[in-house]
């Protein structure tokens, strides 16, 4: 088997991964054994103002998905680190109040691309990923909650999650965006900004 070929990106994307902006062509390869892919930057915003959502957001920060804020300018770090045929990746968001941390495993199953979030993979959402000008936007096409042996799916269009990746030359930092909005009301969720990232020695 080549390295490549257990790269959840790489299975996703296959020869469309060249049509990628050189620096994400290598962000979406797979990482060598014994290192792991870091980054650093800063959020320009992370949460969101609708505060009667934070109950909701304060039980999916004990999971280790979101969280009930609104914060500007926040730092963080990134750490993906290959598991398999899996990516794992750790987002630690240096918050005013303290750091928070989100986590997530990426799979490539039966065809699509699905991110399990959370400790113990509470949220699953599939993703459809598009390439547009050297940069991806990821839709989510299905998302479930997952209790214990027990997947409820959430109705289709409830919610909606759009991430963005691309390069930006002019700063020479890659830059990226979430975004969860419902019908109506419109986005309940965000962070975004910019960061450099590197493979490194895993500690």
């Amino acid at each position: 088997m080549s390295v490549d070929a257990v790269s959840p990106w790489v299975a996703a994307f296959g020869e469309r991964r060249f049509e990628l902006h050189p620096r994400l062509q290598t962000y979406f390869s797979q990482i060598p054994d014994g290192k792991v892919g870091r980054g650093h930057g800063t959020f320009d915003t992370v949460g969101t103002p609708r505060r009667w959502l934070w109950p909701l957001f304060a039980m999916l920060q004990r999971a280790g998905i979101l969280f009930p804020v609104w914060q500007r300018d926040v730092p963080f770090t990134v750490v993906n680190s290959p598991l398999g045929s899996r990516l794992g990746h750790v987002r630690i968001f240096h918050l005013a109040g303290g750091d928070r941390t989100m986590v997530d495993t990426l799979t490539f199953t039966d065809g699509e691309l699905v991110d399990l979030l959370g400790h113990r993979a509470r949220v699953e959402c599939a993703l459809d990923a598009t390439i547009v000008d050297g940069g991806l936007i990821f839709r989510s096409t299905r998302i479930r909650l997952r209790l214990g042996a027990l997947k409820i799916r959430v109705p289709n269009g409830l919610v909606r999650v759009i991430i963005t990746e691309r390069y930006d030359d002019a700063r020479d930092q890659q830059v990226m965006s979430l975004v969860m909005s419902m019908p109506l009301i419109g986005r309940i969720y965000e962070y975004g900004g910019s960061f450099d990232y590197d493979c490194e020695e895993a500690a």
